[in-house]
């Protein structure tokens, strides 16, 4: 049985689903941190255009795979496939959660860290 995500984790996977990037860029606090792809993205605004800028290059879905807790973060291994080379990865998403909203997002190909 897989571990019950944190709400605003379990909505960022719904909503990247949809997608509906409002939603997502709500799960974040006003000053969250986003790293993908060797990018950091700061705040509503930078997370907002990076989610833009995702769904206008492609269509994706991410199938959660696993859950674990590691140093303070949770970890959910997903297999994200769409239509961009090198589909399906493996991808690890390290959330941090304060008071429910995500602090803090780091995006890495699954078990590199």
């Amino acid at each position: 049985m897989q571990k019950k995500l944190a709400q605003p984790i379990e909505t960022y996977f719904y909503a990247s689903n949809i997608p509906d990037n409002e939603l997502i860029v709500n799960c974040f606090t006003e000053d969250a941190i986003v790293l993908d792809e060797g990018h950091t993205y700061r705040g509503h605004a930078a997370i907002r255009k990076w989610r833009d800028d995702v769904t206008e290059q492609w269509t994706i879905t991410t199938e959660i795979t696993g859950v674990a807790e590691k140093g303070g973060e949770t970890v959910v291994t997903a297999t994200v496939s769409g239509n961009f080379d090198g589909s399906p990865v493996p991808l690890d998403f390290h959330f941090t959660v304060e008071n429910e909203k995500i602090t803090a997002l780091r995006i890495v190909l699954a078990g590199t860290e």
